[in-house]
């Protein structure tokens, strides 16, 4: 897979434009996603909401497999969440693919920002639906 047809993947999923997720090139030929915490994002304690978190962590996971050819859905994914994260601060994901096999992918991805500190790290379990030439 190229890694513009990666980006255009990350691109088709809608909620990444709602949310105005930053698509980034990375070194790999894959992809990192960014978001600049902004007020829209944050929960009744004005801190980003957790669910953002890990739908960018399963976004960039899925963006992952796709780099290696393969469609997947998420069958588990467990989230730790160790500090909040404030409004302004930008989210830098990096996700990587820990087993490539024929039916099920693992994935790990750490939500950092700009400095390297990381705010919650995120495991996963995909299936693949469809192998890609």
């Amino acid at each position: 897979m190229t890694q513009e047809q990666v980006i255009k993947f990350c691109h088709d999923n809608t909620i990444c434009d709602y949310l105005g997720v930053e698509i980034l090139p990375n070194e790999d030929g894959g992809v990192k996603l960014a978001l600049t915490v902004a007020e829209k994002h944050s929960n009744c304690y004005d801190i980003l909401h957790g669910g953002v978190l890990t739908t960018m962590a399963d976004t960039a996971m899925g963006a992952a497999c796709f780099a290696r050819n393969k469609k997947v859905v998420t069958v588990s994914m467990t989230i730790e969440f160790m500090r909040p994260v404030l409004i302004g601060t930008k989210i830098i994901t990096n996700a990587q693919v820990l087993h490539n096999g024929n039916q099920i992918m693992i994935c790990e991805c750490g939500l950092l920002d700009d400095a390297g500190i990381l705010f919650a790290k995120v495991n996963a379990t995909f299936f693949v639906i469809e192998r890609l030439t």
